[in-house]
């Protein structure tokens, strides 16, 4: 593609906990995927579990993955919702 922009959404196999601060951390294996991508010119978000998990309404959730979207210069534009709450 002419324009190369991925967006991962991953679950907990892909982290490990940090014994000392207890954060996800992610993994080597998800960490060499992410390095490989960008090496080969990829733009990349990453949307992981718990911070998705930790939104809890869909706006939240909406507003993540605008900002995921936006790390990677896609810009998400709303339908404008008709008169009936219809789109």
């Amino acid at each position: 593609p002419a324009t190369k922009r991925a967006i991962e959404v991953d679950g907990p196999s892909h982290y490990l906990r940090d014994a000392t601060s207890g954060e996800h951390v992610a993994n080597g294996s998800t960490r060499f995927k992410a390095r490989l991508l960008r090496g080969f010119g990829w733009q990349l978000a990453t949307v992981s579990f718990f911070e998705w998990d930790q939104r809890k309404t869909e706006a939240e959730r909406r507003q993540l993955l605008r900002g995921k979207l936006a790390e990677i210069d896609v810009r998400v534009v709303e339908p404008e919702l008709r008169e009936g709450g219809a789109s």
